[in-house]
């Protein structure tokens, strides 16, 4: 949507610019914290991001004198609420003309629930996540988002399961709230999405009708052939997105590194379903390269030692270290081996934890205060992790590493024994840390 949005911006390509700034708060983030509170598209620049932190800090610590109480941390709200109040500060200094708000955990208790009449609400697919806050079941989950549905304000959807579409529809004739449920919209079959996933045409479609109903509640004239024709602005925006970490693919010399930041079942059987998308046939491991009743081929430096099969490796590069793990790297390789038709749909996997370099430590913007730092340092989710691997391919070669820095250069230790002209594809997927300190390490963050 905001990229959308920003299409209405002055720019060459713009000459009737509507708006001048647009606002775009989500969560978490992958590098800088800074990337939470976006302008434009961009993230705040670390002078602005400093101004208004101190500006809030000051505020509240001014407050809590005049109110005769302690200024120590007692005073300041708990860091996603501190950074939900300083994004609405932030957009309010910089005189935004429209902020989209993500939700971080929920929708009803949320903190950033407190827009009293937004101009539209939108609701994503709904999955299992944040149970301990919201519930264990899609129904629990669907009444928390359907807490940002607010009477006068249309609200969409797209298809959820019937059990969460219920519980939406059922909260929307409470709060008195017209819910439409958004189809994908045909009219994406010929747009080239900048987030080229299937399943990104759910929410582009989405995206679409949360765009043309601010627009039109700024009595915005769409042109007459919509929606039967998109605005230039619309195909520009849809065309332009970028959100780095999902379904995004980065190359090196002879290695395509392909990243998803999915941390969920839902999200991961999708990483998985992109990656099968994307990678050619002639990259999956065969099932086999010989009659059962012929003698295997001869072992060459491009073969799987355990199988002794030549085939271009496929690597999958993994961590998750707060939800259940194996579950998700279960979910991962059965969508891939049914997806790809292969038993082995990885040579090679390692598994890492989210810690950025082996000497240094995490970069001051990844460290997770949500980690049990004696399980870390033990590696146990690792080791769990390659056992259970281990299970579900006993040919896949299985390594553990320390750190997410190690981890990529034994991927490129791997790719390095291929032969010339040949592309490694390494799939990085289960965590936004794991793929946020991957992209710190891949674009030279050092040690």
């Amino acid at each position: 949507m905001s990229s959308i949005l920003t299409q209405y911006i002055p720019s060459p390509s713009q000459p009737n610019p509507l708006f001048n700034k647009i606002g775009l708060y989500t969560s978490p983030h992958l590098r800088f914290v800074r990337e939470r509170i976006r302008i434009n598209n961009e993230p705040l620049s670390e002078e602005l991001f400093a101004k208004y932190f101190w500006e809030v800090w000051d505020k509240l610590e001014e407050s809590a004198r005049a109110k005769g109480e302690p200024t120590d941390k007692t005073a300041k709200p708990s860091y996603f609420r501190f950074l939900t109040v300083m994004a609405f500060h932030t957009y309010i200094r910089e005189n935004v003309d429209a902020a989209i708000i993500e939700c971080g955990v929920g929708g009803e208790y949320d903190p950033t629930n407190v827009i009293q009449q937004p101009s539209v609400s939108g609701i994503t697919s709904l999955g299992i996540d944040h149970v301990q806050l919201l519930g264990n079941t899609i129904e629990e989950i669907a009444w928390h988002k359907a807490g940002i549905m607010k009477e006068g304000t249309p609200a969409y959807t797209v298809p959820q399961l019937p059990a969460a579409q219920d519980v939406l529809e059922r909260r929307a004739v409470q709060k008195s709230v017209h819910l439409s449920t958004v189809q994908n919209n045909p009219l994406l079959q010929n747009i080239k999405l900048g987030l080229s996933a299937p399943f990104q045409h759910s929410n582009a479609s989405l995206a679409i009708k949360l765009a043309s109903a601010h627009l039109q509640s700024l009595s915005y004239p769409l042109p007459s052939l919509f929606p039967s024709n998109l605005p230039p602005e619309f195909i520009r925006g849809l065309e332009q997105v970028r959100w780095p970490g999902r379904c995004e693919i980065r190359r090196e010399k002879g290695i395509a590194w392909h990243l998803d930041s999915g941390h969920t079942l839902e999200s991961i059987h999708l990483a998985a379903s992109w990656f099968a998308s994307e990678i050619a046939p002639s990259s999956l491991p065969p099932q086999n390269q010989h009659h059962p009743s012929s003698p295997p081929s001869t072992p060459t430096n491009n073969t799987n030692p355990k199988s002794n099969i030549r085939t271009p490796p496929c690597i999958l590069l993994f961590n998750q270290q707060t939800r259940d793990a194996p579950s998700l790297a279960r979910a991962l390789f059965s969508t891939l081996s049914t997806t790809l038709s292969t038993p082995h749909p990885f040579t090679h996997a390692v598994f890492c934890s989210n810690l950025t370099f082996k000497a240094s430590g995490y970069r001051p913007d990844l460290v997770s205060i949500n980690t049990d730092r004696q399980k870390v340092e033990g590696l146990e989710v690792q080791k769990g992790l390659r056992d259970t691997w281990g299970q579900l391919d006993a040919e896949c070669t299985v390594e553990v590493k320390g750190s997410i820095a190690e981890a990529v250069g034994w991927v490129r230790g791997v790719a390095e024994q291929e032969r010339k002209g040949t592309e490694v594809k390494c799939l990085v997927t289960g965590s936004v840390h794991l793929v946020g300190g991957f992209l710190e390490v891949l674009d030279g963050g050092g040690e």
